[in-house]
């Protein structure tokens, strides 16, 4: 059974920096590793993923400014965001699976943390 539990959220103002992290305990397999989020009245959506290959694919409002990696020796899912924007504030999830069912940036994944708040003011 696949734990996961996030941290690093906050407030930051435009231009900022986050660091998110997402420790994960209980895993024997390859898995897909993701962060997601979902803003008040929206959708939760996919923001970064790690494929089986270790390839990575971002959102397209993410790309250049956000970027996933895993730290296999510390077993964490990090991502580090730049240059956030208003539009980033949401509730940031970490996800993982063994499959990616409708692509690996649609958030039906089994394993999900308890998620992270970040905000970012103009």
């Amino acid at each position: 059974q696949v734990q996961l539990v996030e941290s690093g959220g906050g407030s930051v103002q435009a231009g900022g920096s986050l660091r998110l992290s997402c420790a994960v305990t209980g895993y024997a397999y390859s898995y897909y590793w993701g962060w997601f989020r979902q803003a008040p009245g929206k959708e939760r959506e996919g923001v970064a993923v790690i494929l089986l290959d270790g390839r990575t694919v971002y959102a397209e409002s993410v790309e250049g400014r956000f970027t996933i990696s895993k730290d296999n020796a510390k077993n964490t899912l990090d991502m580090q965001l730049n240059s956030l924007k208003p539009e980033d504030t949401a509730k940031y999830y970490c996800a993982a699976d063994r499959w990616a069912v409708n692509g690996p940036l649609t958030p039906r994944y089994n394993y999900w943390g308890q998620g992270t708040q970040v905000n970012v003011s103009s």
